[in-house]
């Protein structure tokens, strides 16, 4: 089990860390799984070693203490596909722990992590107990599920430079700041990061970002995108989500 009072505390990265994470839980979530952390199991995943692998039937899912995650699916053809990278209070592997199916994604540590793993046969007593546990998995699942879908909507129905400038986006909405330029991306993307995750190669994402900078649509600041406001709100300023869930609804 965890110590209680390390479990508890909320592990955001330092603003000078660079950080890799493209998806993670509200602090009122993170708070909430902590407190529960008595439910759950402390393991030390070391770099390149696997939380949980494809094809897979397991009932445990993991909540990201300290690391760094890289969840992804493998086609018959063996090229890998991004889903999220999953930063310190992340969690992953939820929904195939309930479902009793084999798991349809990898996750793989990126460098060394700690994490708490969660048993959901244990989780179904303390449901009763404790049913806010139970909205706030509902919520995390419904929010997945809709970045899930909106990334299949431009996979199959927009160009490339739209899947990456969407991605741009979601990521701003979730991980960014506000600054006088705009909307500051504060977690380090890589152009193959980009590429995994919107099925485009490396050069592709190059030249993208490229005519995005060109046409001042993305802004570069000591190797951080900036997304500079797009002038439709009555201030000039783009209204950004205040919330995870809102982020989530990124277009």
């Amino acid at each position: 089990m965890f110590d209680g009072a390390a479990a508890r505390r909320l592990d955001y990265p330092s603003m000078n860390e660079r950080r890799h994470e493209t998806w993670g839980l509200s602090p009122d979530d993170v708070a909430l799984w902590h407190r529960h952390d008595y439910l759950a199991d402390r393991l030390r995943i070391r770099k390149g070693n696997l939380l949980y692998g494809q094809g897979e039937v397991s009932p445990h899912f993991f909540l990201i203490v300290s690391g760094e995650v890289r969840v992804s699916c493998f086609e018959e053809n063996g090229q890998e596909i991004t889903i999220e990278v999953m930063g310190p209070n992340a969690l992953c592997g939820d929904a195939p722990a309930f479902d009793g199916l084999p798991r349809f994604s990898t996750a793989v540590a990126l460098r060394d992590s700690e994490v708490l793993r969660y048993d959901a046969r244990r989780l179904r007593d303390a449901f009763a107990t404790h049913p806010e546990l139970a909205l706030s998995l509902l919520r995390i699942v419904s929010i997945k599920q809709r970045v899930l879908a909106i990334r299949l909507e431009y996979a199959f129905s927009y160009p490339p430079e739209e899947r990456i400038f969407h991605l741009l986006r979601r990521v701003a909405a979730t991980f960014g700041t506000t600054t006088p330029e705009g909307r500051e991306i504060t977690v380090h993307l890589t152009h193959e990061q980009v590429g995994r995750m919107t099925g485009t190669s490396r050069v592709t994402v190059t030249r993208v970002i490229n005519r995005l900078r060109r046409r001042a649509q993305l802004l570069v600041r000591d190797q951080r995108f900036v997304i500079p406001p797009d002038g439709s709100s009555a201030s000039g300023a783009e209204a950004w989500p205040e919330t995870r869930a809102e982020a989530s609804n990124t277009r």
